[in-house]
């Protein structure tokens, strides 16, 4: 069992709480049975596994260890320790990408990229993430995701042929060519630059009549996963 707060392990997990080190060594960290049994079904590596000494996890795939209660407590980010701490490797299992997908550009909030990875899980879509994303396997992300992102294909970000979702002056939701199934979005302070516009096949709006400004990204983006699987007689 673990005792030292000095043990190889225990620096490992506290290290990937940046994204430069997950970035660095190839590796995340995910706490709580829930979000490990996700990525253990997802198909991503296990390292290794750290459970509660006094609350032992059921996880039992690759190598686990006990580890001292009030250690475990020390290298959560949770609220409240977790029964187990699980560290992957960061290489995704390969699948294959439907024609439904979101476009993500420069969406800097974890908790909107998890939650937009938790969409597309529901709608069967893929999530693509340009440069200057969250992370999405960092710890606000991946607790957003419900353990979303392990289940649904990830993308290199590609907004040509895409719809570009803009929060005003573009055709309504309803009136695109239904042959469109790819949708950018852009990060709600900056929205979407001209170039990506541009880039796009076609733009939208979604349409409201109450007095908000804008809708919240992870919002807007479950409407047109929503409304396209509409469309389409799926939902």
């Amino acid at each position: 069992m673990i005792t030292s707060r000095e043990n190889p392990r225990l620096k490992l997990v506290r290290k990937l709480g940046s994204r430069r080190q997950r970035e660095k060594l190839g590796l995340f960290a995910c706490e709580g049975e829930d979000l490990v049994e996700a990525a253990l079904e997802g198909g991503w590596a296990l390292e290794f596994a750290l459970v509660d000494a006094a609350r032992p996890s059921a996880v039992s795939a690759g190598r686990v260890e006990q580890v001292a209660s009030h250690l475990l407590a020390e290298v959560s980010t949770l609220g409240h320790a977790p029964r187990v701490i699980g560290v992957f490797r960061a290489a995704r299992p390969e699948r294959e990408l439907p024609e439904l997908g979101l476009e993500l550009w420069r969406v800097g909030d974890p908790g909107n990229v998890g939650t937009l990875a938790r969409a597309c899980d529901a709608f069967g879509a893929f999530l693509a993430l340009s440069a200057g994303c969250a992370d999405p396997f960092g710890p606000k992300a991946l607790r957003a995701s419900m353990g979303s992102v392990f289940k649904v294909p990830l993308a290199e970000f590609r907004p040509d042929g895409a719809v570009a979702l803009l929060a005003h002056g573009a055709a309504p939701l309803s009136e695109l060519d239904p042959a469109l199934s790819r949708f950018v979005l852009g990060s709600e302070r900056e929205g979407l630059p001209e170039e990506i516009v541009a880039a796009s096949a076609a733009s939208a709006t979604i349409r409201f009549t109450g007095r908000a400004e804008s809708l919240n990204v992870a919002m807007a983006g479950t409407i047109a996963l929503y409304d396209w699987r509409r469309s389409h007689g799926a939902v």
